[in-house]
């Protein structure tokens, strides 16, 4: 029979993405933390003060060589993007150390075919795909499976411009041609708990994206001049408010996609997860892709977010919403509703 008692459990993870307000919550919440850092990671988690212990690897993928440490410390591992994106999520299946959330709901994120089948599956809008580049006939952006923080995407208007612009990327063979929509990014960032068999809506955010979010500071006729090859990689996040009329759409996008996962993958996606999308002119919201975890976009939220103040009405963070939801499985002798 697993302990009720907190003070017998960890809450660990990765000095990477999201560790500062996962480690920051477990401790608002009473639980102790453990943070597993590079050497040059651990100055910055030590000045912050959210760990209150911390193990060492010379690689974040030589995690799984610590493992029976964090078993013996009895830790419960949160996965983040990080995580898939060193481990990836056949690795991440191979865990035995406490895990929370499913394991097997990383493969369909992951995977960007599954993924499709999933969205599709749950009724959302999504932007066409291309099978080929020979099919291409208007704008598209071409992004890489896994989870890379938007590194190495590209726009093509035509099978040549992606033939060229795929020569810098020799060694990517698993990619995806999606139509490109002209509108605004929203990531909508969820919380579904399973010991309430309910979905909350946290917060939202627009990433900052390399120099396609700089280029438009720089006229059209010099943009042309200077011969600038977009980027899509995340250099940061930007808070976010929507229209409240849009907020019950949103939330029913949540909820048919937790239901969906239902039939899929075990016992579905719980925990936080984010559908990342574009809306257009008409507010219609193409969803292209799902986080099944924590995402960086809930980051400027460490006090909590406008949407969490209004159901709290203390500050409540993604980080401390998942700290809170592991203590009272603990307490309640519920482990087995969060563990995957």
């Amino acid at each position: 029979m697993p302990s009720t008692n907190t003070n017998d459990y960890r809450i660990a993870t990765i000095g990477s993405h999201t560790a500062l307000q996962i480690l920051k919550g477990a401790q608002e919440e009473g639980l102790k933390s453990l943070c597993v850092v590079t050497p040059n990671a651990r100055k910055i988690y030590e000045y912050y003060g959210v760990a209150n212990e911390f193990i060492e690897v010379d690689d974040y993928r030589n995690f799984l060589q610590i493992e029976d440490e964090l078993i013996r410390r009895n830790a419960i591992v949160i996965p983040h993007g990080s995580f898939v994106s060193y481990l990836g999520h056949e690795q991440m299946k191979k865990l035995n150390v406490m895990h929370y959330g499913t394991k097997g709901i990383l493969e369909w994120e992951s995977d960007r075919n599954k993924e499709r089948i999933w969205l599709e599956k749950s009724g959302l809008k999504l932007p066409a795909i291309f099978k080929n580049p020979e099919a291409i006939n208007r704008p598209v952006i071409i992004k890489f499976h896994g989870a890379g923080g938007g590194f190495g995407y590209f726009i093509a208007k035509s099978p040549e411009e992606f033939y060229e612009r795929i020569k810098k990327y020799p060694k990517e063979e698993n990619y995806v041609i999606q139509e490109y929509i002209v509108g605004v990014p929203i990531y909508v960032h969820y919380f579904y708990s399973r010991l309430k068999n309910e979905l909350e809506i946290m917060s939202f955010d627009k990433r900052y994206e390399s120099n396609a979010d700089s280029i438009g500071r720089i006229a059209a006729r010099d943009q042309l001049a200077a011969d600038i090859q977009t980027s899509y990689t995340i250099a940061g996040n930007i808070p976010m408010v929507v229209r409240e009329s849009l907020l019950p759409s949103l939330y029913e996008l949540g909820e048919n996609v937790v239901r969906t996962s239902k039939e899929l993958v075990g016992d579905g996606l719980f925990g936080p997860f984010c559908l990342e999308g574009i809306m257009d002119t008409n507010l219609n919201f193409f969803v292209f892709e799902i986080s099944a975890r924590i995402v960086a976009g809930t980051n400027p939220y460490i006090n909590g977010s406008p949407y969490t103040w209004l159901r709290y009405n203390e500050p409540m963070s993604t980080g401390r919403r998942l700290a809170r939801e592991i203590k009272e499985a603990i307490q309640s002798g519920a482990m087995d509703k969060i563990l995957g």
